[in-house]
């Protein structure tokens, strides 16, 4: 019995990649270990949305090549493995194999070609017709917490991203496939689903059939009410399109308890001439309309985004738009970037003119106003009790749990063991910078 061990870098997608292909390795006979000293084959599931994500490939594999204990066969999956291809095998030293995102399924298929004709095998392909969503209960990343693609890939073609070149077209999954999926899942005992995709609020599927008796404005809000109908405990989505998301969205989260209240809205930038060079296919005004529909919620809904600063031909006064878009929104948390340029992309093409001290010097002040208005935000948690998905134990101490509340804040607590995988009302009682700390009720 040959032992797997697999690494996943990057987003839930990719998170949700290695958890089909841990499901159908061990299905053929493999074991999958977390010891990776034991393994015979390491796959590593790569990233590519940045530059500093690619770079973690080329390192790991050195690392693996110099502290091995015994030779593994070596595979890359992931963006990456899209992108690059078979020239993966002359730039990295010791990569045995290639799978590109719609060919995991194939993954078994891959290494036995490498046990019998040697390194050097690559399927770049597209994903069968049949291919198997489902994971195996023993291969989530947890047992009460499910990542659910419903759709992947994506049309939009923002300058500076990469992602349709590595993950493809969107192909939106049907809804009865989905529906189905989160039935199980509930009876299996998971208490929270994340319907995943790059753009899920873009979910277009070929055929209405699942839907159908479901009220909303787009085939998006009426699959939210019509998961919400499973009576699965928790629903969040991830990630949401500025232009597709429609206000019928917010409507339905007012209306089903169990659509958490969590939207995450990448804005991007705060310049409407910026907006446009990446192509990002909104303007700040409508942005802005929907951060005030949300706002005007009745769920207190936590709101996050994307930023990046110093794209090209950025000015200081695109940049001072977009401090005055983070003080508008009051964003919970924003993942703010400095952009880089990514080869095969229309902004790679781009003088990239902003230096790279004018990058940290704006992703620093730009981090620091958010760190302030976020402090603030949290401020209104404090002596409020929340809903708090007992998820794990603390990393920094055996006495404490750790979990998300409904709008997606990391609540630390005290208890026991048996409130794992509960949801459990918290007292807050302390707040952090990036956290809360509370006390089961």
């Amino acid at each position: 019995m040959k032992k797997v061990f697999l690494e996943t870098f990057g987003c839930q997608m990719n998170v949700s990649d290695s958890e089909r292909v841990a499901t159908d390795l061990a299905a053929k006979g493999f074991e999958i270990t977390a010891d990776q000293d034991s393994a015979d084959i390491i796959l590593l599931n790569t990233c590519s949305v940045r530059e500093k994500a690619e770079h973690k490939l080329y390192t790991r594999v050195g690392q693996i090549r110099h502290t091995a204990v015994k030779k593994p066969m070596i595979g890359v999956m992931g963006c990456v493995a899209q992108l690059e291809g078979e020239t993966l095998f002359k730039k990295i030293s010791g990569v045995d194999l290639v799978i590109g995102t719609r060919a995991v399924g194939r993954v078994s298929d891959a290494i036995a070609r490498v046990l019998e004709d040697g390194p050097g095998h690559a399927d770049l392909g597209e994903r069968e017709f049949d291919y198997d969503w489902n994971v195996a209960d023993a291969h989530r990343h947890s047992p009460y917490v499910a990542f659910v693609p419903i759709i992947e890939g994506c049309n939009k073609f923002c300058t500076y991203c990469i992602v349709p070149f590595s993950r493809g077209r969107e192909r939106s999954l049907p809804a009865t496939e989905i529906v189905r999926t989160v039935l199980e899942l509930r009876r299996q005992g998971v208490k929270e689903v994340h319907l995943i995709g790059q753009n899920v609020n873009s979910y277009r599927p070929e055929t209405r059939s699942g839907l159908e008796g479901f009220a909303g404005a787009t085939p998006f809000s009426k699959l939210l009410r019509a998961v919400a109908a499973t009576d699965v405990e928790r629903i969040k989505f991830n990630t949401s399109f500025p232009r597709d998301f429609h206000p019928d969205i917010v409507d339905a989260i007012n209306e089903h308890e169990n659509l958490c209240n969590w939207v995450h809205l990448p804005v991007q930038s705060g310049s409407n001439r910026v907006l446009k060079a990446m192509r990002r296919l909104h303007t700040i005004e409508s942005y802005m309309s929907k951060i005030d529909k949300l706002k005007a919620s009745k769920r207190d809904i936590s709101i996050t985004t994307d930023i990046i600063v110093g794209f090209p031909g950025e000015t200081e006064a695109d940049f001072e738009d977009t401090k005055h878009l983070v003080e508008y929104c009051g964003y919970d948390s924003a993942y703010i970037f400095r952009y880089s340029p990514r080869p095969g992309t229309p902004a790679f093409e781009m003088v990239d003119d902003v230096s790279l001290e004018e990058k940290t010097r704006r992703f620093r002040e730009l981090e620091d106003l958010q760190r302030s208005l976020q402090a603030n935000n949290l401020q209104r948690y404090h002596n409020r009790s929340l809903e708090v998905l007992a998820e794990k134990r603390s990393v920094k101490t055996e006495e404490h749990l750790s979990g998300h509340s409904t709008c997606h804040k990391v609540v630390n607590f005290a208890g026991s063991s048996d409130m794992l995988g509960r949801i459990v009302n918290v007292k807050i009682t302390e707040i952090k910078s990036n956290s809360l700390f509370g006390v089961a009720a």
